[in-house]
C-alpha cells in the first residue's frame, strides 16, 4: 500500500524567472566585434556589464553570467582594437598631412 493522498497530486516545482536576457546579445556583440567590426565593442561591453548587474541583482536568470562575462571581455577586446585602429589611422594620417607639406616639391 502507498501513503494517502490528502491534498491531491503534488505541485511541480517553481520554474526559473523567465525574464528577457542580454547575454547572449553581448556574447554576439563580442564576437563580432573582435572579428570583423570593432566599432561594436563598447557595446558589447555595456550591455555584459549591465546583464551581469542584472544577475547579481536578482532581476535576470543566472543562466547567462557565462554569456555575459564573455560578452564583456570580447567587447573589451575589441574596444581596444577599435582605439588602436582609430590611432593607426590618425598616426598614418597625420604621416600623409606631414609629409604632403614637407615633402619634395617635383618642380
Amino acid at each position: 500500500m502507498g501513503m494517502p493522498n490528502y491534498g491531491g497530486p503534488t505541485p511541480p516545482p517553481p520554474l526559473p524567472p523567465q525574464s528577457k536576457s542580454n547575454a547572449t546579445t553581448a556574447l554576439i556583440l563580442g564576437i563580432v566585434s573582435v572579428v570583423c567590426c570593432q566599432i561594436l565593442g563598447p557595446v558589447a561591453w555595456y550591455m555584459g556589464n549591465k546583464e551581469l548587474q542584472a544577475i547579481r541583482a536578482g532581476v535576470a536568470p543566472i543562466t547567462g553570467e557565462g554569456s555575459a562575462k564573455a560578452g564583456m571581455i570580447l567587447g573589451i577586446i575589441g574596444t581596444i582594437l577599435f582605439a588602436l585602429s582609430i590611432l593607426w589611422i590618425l598616426l598614418w594620417g597625420g604621416l600623409a598631412v606631414i609629409g604632403g607639406v614637407f615633402g619634395q616639391r617635383g618642380y
